[in-house]
């Protein structure tokens, strides 16, 4: 079903709120969002299972409810967990996609941006695979940008924010060691607000 947002079709990088050229693996966790939902946030995160270890397929698994919960310690303490994102970047700038962009994935949680609660109703989420406070790889931001075009191209994307903007005091990522002037820079021409600076 087409949102009421989405810019005229015939797009040939979109199938549906489906990016072509992303790597493809349906999550369960997601659900429609609001009748008259606006989708004009993209939300950045960052992730790694177990934290700090990068290349393994537990992120994928994760968002497909097949991550072994017993295979790391670590993966004790989020045991049960069902989220998703619509977007992860690895540390090589492979692009995956586990929720169509037309959907609401289960990334943002408790949260609030531009006056608005519940992002998960009006956001696409990107997770960057990595360590809040961590830097990431230039593949990544490179990657970000087009996508961050991308949606642009299909949807009234006006702001980016990170998790720990719309979630203060509860998440910390991407943190200090994402570079969100660059990004800035590789976003220039489009009006896209980025989130203050501290």
């Amino acid at each position: 079903m087409a949102m009421t947002n989405e810019r005229p079709a015939g797009d040939a990088a979109w199938d549906g709120g489906w990016l072509r050229t992303a790597r493809r693996l349906d999550s369960p966790n997601f659900g429609p969002r609001p009748p008259g939902a606006c989708i004009d946030l993209l939300v950045v995160h960052s992730i790694s299972l177990p934290p700090g270890r990068y290349g393994g397929d537990e992120v994928q698994r994760l968002f497909t409810n097949r991550l072994d919960w017993d295979a790391h310690p670590y993966f004790g303490q989020i045991r049960g967990l069902e989220v998703s994102a619509h977007f992860y970047i690895r540390r090589d700038g492979a692009l995956w996609q586990f929720v169509s962009a037309d959907d609401r994935a289960w990334h943002a949680g408790a949260s609030q941006w531009r006056g608005r609660a519940n992002c998960n109703d009006d956001s696409v989420g990107v997770e960057l695979e990595g360590l809040e406070g961590d830097r990431f790889e230039d593949a990544q931001y490179d990657v970000l940008a087009v996508l961050a075009a991308a949606l642009a191209d299909r949807y009234p994307i006006a702001h980016v924010a990170g998790h720990e903007h719309i979630a203060p005091g509860r998440k910390q990522d991407p943190g200090p060691g994402f570079d969100w002037r660059r990004l800035g820079r590789l976003l220039q021409g489009r009006r896209i607000a980025l989130p203050p600076s501290r």
